[in-house]
């Protein structure tokens, strides 16, 4: 039998080994992401590492290190593709893009205890973890800090309700509205409201603004003839 010719103990054992380590080190971070009921868990991440080493391993004994970084770097490709499907989009809000950088990091976990790198796995291994728990509560705490809105970089927009019939001429008192007040214009879109009314959303070129200056404007804006409501928002960005 081929399978008896070619067997080497040795090469089995440091196999085993291999994918042994990717095992219990996908399932810790896995552990940390199905605690937390993260679509891609603990059996997602430990196959992720297991499949990664698998694969390394195998091209590492059949051809060598150029093949093995052949499939590593596949490996990569293929688990951003795996990753893309956690991704969700809710309205504005993105989620699963964490789960999905932990899950390609369980592939690079899983590429170095296949190429017999097992200390780096277990130092990327501790990253991942620290990352994904010791960061979470400074995140959350930046989340919570008060925006400047005079010194981040925000997009800013006023939003008018109106009577569908003056939307013409209410677009261009708008715009001079707010140039006047030294706020340009990037943009003014328009689009229906409910009943006879519609809607103009203006979008500010990216400036420094001063909120009572804002509020100002919109108060006078919201005190012309077929204006039913003004207001305006800012919206950090990406």
């Amino acid at each position: 039998m081929q399978f008896i010719a070619t067997f080497d103990a040795i090469s089995f054992l440091d196999s085993v080994l291999s994918l042994s380590a990717a095992f219990v080190l996908g399932a810790l971070i896995g552990a940390e992401r199905q605690y937390r009921q993260r679509t891609a868990g603990l059996r997602t991440n430990v196959l992720v590492a297991v499949g990664a080493a698998a694969f390394t391993d195998l091209a590492s004994r059949i051809g060598g290190p150029t093949d093995a970084m052949r499939v590593v770097a596949n490996v990569v490709t293929g688990v951003g593709f795996l990753g893309a499907g956690v991704i969700m989009k809710e309205g504005l809000n993105v989620r699963g893009l964490n789960t999905a950088a932990t899950l390609w990091c369980s592939a690079a976990v899983g590429s170095c205890t296949g190429a017999d790198m097992l200390a780096e796995g277990v130092l990327i291994t501790f990253i991942i973890i620290v990352g994904n728990t010791l960061l979470r509560p400074i995140a959350s705490a930046i989340d919570r800090a008060p925006l400047d809105a005079r010194t981040s970089e925000v997009s800013y927009e006023v939003r008018l309700t109106v009577d569908t019939a003056a939307l013409a001429d209410l677009r261009d008192l708008l715009i001079d509205e707010l140039e006047a007040a030294k706020y340009p214009v990037g943009d003014v879109e328009d689009g229906p409201g409910s009943g006879a009314t519609s809607t103009l959303v203006a979008k500010l070129v990216s400036t420094a603004v001063e909120p009572k200056e804002l509020d100002a404007v919109v108060e006078r804006l919201a005190a012309l003839p077929g204006v039913r409501h003004a207001t305006w928002e800012s919206t950090t960005e990406e």
